[in-house]
């Protein structure tokens, strides 16, 4: 047992979780708590070389059997080497991303079975899983919009084509539908304070 909290965003690409996920962290650093804010794929040292391989560059180099491994990998070692350290000793742990996201992407919208992506996690990762995902939801075009204009070399999920993260969002949905405890749906079409507002909100009600 744990005596930290984990806490993970998802949602498609330009949902707006990184945003939140650095405004959530400030308000409850705000709040006296001790915070470790992450991503994946990366968060450690061995997870950020598989990340560069993963969203740098075009698309095709793999399948997605062979991303979804690369995934869980980099998912390992982030755990090990990061989040598990620091729910030990006592940290909320705010994650931009982490398992349902293989679920939509590699599961959805490449699809790979689903069954087999949840026995490599168990496999992986055992039961470990967050105790609140916060998915921001809505519509591909807005959010490749959004996405389009951060700039940089991590383009290469953005550009697959709009049918490719259609899937993707039905995969999130897929997930929040499943386990409704965990997952809560954020309107992600709302200005960047009233999903904070909505956010901070949710994750109160799992502190201690």
């Amino acid at each position: 047992m744990t005596k930290g909290i984990f806490i993970t965003f998802e949602g498609g690409e330009g949902a707006g979780k990184s945003s939140q996920v650095r405004l959530l962290g400030e308000a409850l650093s705000a709040k006296g708590h001790n915070v470790l804010l992450t991503r994946e794929p990366g968060g450690a040292t061995g997870a950020e070389a598989i990340r560069k391989l993963l969203v740098e560059g075009p698309g095709g180099h793999w399948d997605g059997i062979t991303e979804a491994l690369l995934h869980s990998a980099a998912r390992r070692d982030h755990l090990v080497n990061a989040v598990w350290p620091a729910l030990d000793a006592g940290k909320i742990v705010i994650s931009d991303r982490f398992a349902d996201s293989t679920i939509a992407y590699q599961g959805y919208a490449y699809g790979i079975d689903v069954t087999a992506l949840h026995t490599l996690y168990k496999a992986a990762i055992g039961d470990f899983k967050p105790k609140l995902t916060l998915i921001l939801d809505l519509p591909v075009e807005a959010g490749l919009e959004r996405a389009s204009q951060r700039g940089g070399k991590e383009t290469r999920y953005e550009s697959m084509g709009v049918e490719f993260h259609e899937r993707v969002r039905r995969g999130f949905q897929a997930v929040a539908k499943a386990e409704p405890g965990r997952c809560k749906v954020i309107d992600g079409t709302q200005s960047i304070d009233d999903i904070h507002i909505q956010v901070l909100a949710e994750v109160l009600k799992v502190l201690p």
